[in-house]
């Protein structure tokens, strides 16, 4: 459907039409008891010309119009399931899979902060582990290790500081 007819005047939904598709239909007044169906079409001269026809005609060329829609989705998820590379998969993927690279970087950052925390006095070690992959807050390790809040607090701001200077 385009602007060269009233607005809201065909309750058909609008819908997607084949680029080569020559021909618009559309009606008017179709809830009244005397509605009006139309065909539009561009003529060899490109004037644009809007003729009355009958609901038979109408119906048929709708037919014509849904059948041309059904194809085009047919095609359309044709073209997709077709299309199935690795690359596109991975498009589609919530999660993209990392580079190898990036895998390999990654697992060399862990080790050498595994080193890096196995350098570490086993007190801050101990504290930082219960801290950051335990999920312990500090009053918990402190209170397991019987000892205060600010203790726990300064050993593991000092692993960190630590940890910074192994690392660097």
């Amino acid at each position: 459907m385009d602007k060269h007819y009233p607005k809201n005047s065909d309750p058909r939904p609008k819908r997607r039409r084949s680029k080569d598709n020559p021909y618009e239909i559309y009606s008017v007044g179709a809830q009244t008891d005397r509605p009006h169906y139309y065909i539009a079409f561009t003529d060899s001269t490109d004037v644009r010309q809007e003729l009355e026809i009958d609901k038979a005609l109408f119906d048929t060329l709708d037919r014509f119009e849904l059948d041309d829609l059904s194809f085009l989705n047919e095609v359309d998820n044709h073209y997709e399931r077709s299309e199935l590379t690795e690359a596109s998969l991975n498009a589609r993927a919530f999660e993209l899979p990392e580079m190898v690279e990036e895998t390999v970087l990654q697992h060399d950052e862990n080790e050498r902060l595994h080193r890096a925390i196995a350098m570490l006095p086993e007190k801050q070690r101990k504290r930082l582990t219960l801290y950051f992959f335990r999920g312990m807050t500090y009053a918990q390790i402190a209170e397991i290790e019987g000892c205060k809040y600010q203790t726990v607090q300064e050993s593991i701001h000092a692993a960190l500081a630590n940890l910074k200077k192994f690392l660097i």
